[in-house]
């Protein structure tokens, strides 16, 4: 009898199996281990992720949902308080052109890449990835630069869950209460110091008079250190994985960097590290033979719509750079999009020039990857490359 257990060290492993026989066979799928319905074809992503009317993200968005996110976040709101909450959010975003961003970038790559100078080998993920998405992040929200590794930490285990309990696990939630401690406290010093960093924006910005209430500034400002510290990290370390498995788009991309940008949107398609998000029902719904009721939760797994032969062809499994993937879920889709697209293609796109510039040979030394356990992410805890 098929399964699919989101927290199974083997779907951190590589799920795309998994999904393959849920678009064919199980399109709409109830998950025992999970304890919701699973959707695993673009088209039913792409029409749940449209109609949040039905498909509710006010329940918590994560399929193991942190402690009072729901209802209180962009991405756990719906319209109208999704909207208000994204106007005051994306005007702090958009306050300054995101070109301001591409010089301290630099530096940060170059600091890094200055540091493993002479080294044969090293580790990817925790010697440039998440050591540069943590300088970034840091920098832009002006926080006090010592504590870094604290911060990293806590952010990596809030998106962890056990595969054993299946269930965000004491460790996991402790570092959640951490990072809004930890929030809060810059929240409080912020308004008393306002400068001109990303969480002073998210302070003033001001809409018909409306300001983000301090709650909403600390949960915004927790949910995007966890996101800008693991995802855009994931994000970077699964294009390297995908470099460095592909050698002749690594050899084209490190020949003409002016690729690196479709090779990011074929690395968002292809092994995107945004894999699984819910949604809950708000009526009844009948689907591929199945009756789903209102109150259901639903499982959208982006990772598996992203490799649709339905939608991409029968190269869908293919990492093939000139394909130009429109509509790809590697950043969600409808009124939940990530807000950080911009800035998360702008630092990926400047890691890599940096990197490809210092090492345009590289490839994997681990046959088998470490995978962060999380039933919504997958990206490798590490990644050993060879540029010798």
């Amino acid at each position: 009898m098929f399964r699919f257990d989101p927290y199974s060290p083997a779907m951190d492993a590589d799920p795309h199996p998994f999904y393959k026989i849920l678009r064919d066979e199980h399109p709409c799928f109830w998950s025992e281990e999970a304890g919701m319905w699973v959707y695993s074809r673009h088209e039913d992503i792409v029409t749940a992720l449209n109609d949040w009317q039905t498909y509710s993200s006010a329940k918590g968005n994560l399929v193991d949902e942190l402690p009072n996110r729901a209802g209180n976040t962009l991405g756990t709101t719906d319209p109208p308080r999704h909207d208000r909450l994204r106007a005051l959010i994306q005007k702090a975003v958009m306050k300054r052109a995101l070109e301001y961003l591409v010089e301290p970038t630099q530096a940060v790559c170059r600091k890094h890449l200055d540091a493993l100078a002479g080294e044969k080998t090293f580790d990817f993920v925790n010697d440039y990835s998440s050591k540069v998405t943590v300088d970034l992040l840091f920098h832009l929200f002006a926080m006090p630069a010592e504590g870094q590794d604290e911060v990293r930490d806590n952010a990596v285990l809030m998106v962890q869950t056990d595969p054993k309990t299946r269930k965000k696990g004491p460790e996991h939630l402790a570092a959640y209460e951490w990072m809004a401690n930890y929030a809060e406290n810059l929240v409080q010093e912020r308004k008393k110091n306002p400068g001109e960093d990303l969480l002073s924006n998210f302070i003033t910005s001001e809409i018909d008079g409306e300001k983000l209430k301090d709650k909403e500034v600390q949960l915004t400002v927790t949910t995007l250190i966890m996101a800008g510290i693991e995802s855009l990290s994931g994000f970077m370390a699964m294009m390297g994985l995908n470099l460095a498995d592909h050698a002749d788009a690594r050899r084209a991309v490190a020949s003409d960097l002016s690729l690196i940008p479709d090779a990011m949107e074929e690395s968002l398609r292809f092994n995107t590290s945004a894999q699984r998000f819910r949604r809950c029902l708000q009526k009844d719904v009948d689907i591929h033979g199945q009756t789903m009721k209102a109150g259901d939760f639903v499982m959208l797994c982006y990772g598996s719509g992203n490799r649709d032969d339905r939608r991409w062809g029968e190269n869908a499994d293919v990492y093939d750079i000139t394909r130009k993937p429109r509509g790809h879920l590697g950043f969600g889709g409808g009124v939940h999009a990530c807000l950080g697209t911009a800035i998360a293609r702008l630092a990926c796109k400047v890691a890599f020039e940096e990197f490809l510039g210092r090492y345009p040979n590289f490839e994997r030394m681990q046959e088998q990857l470490p995978w962060v356990p999380s039933s919504n992410f997958r990206s490798p805890m590490q990644l050993q490359l060879s540029v010798a």
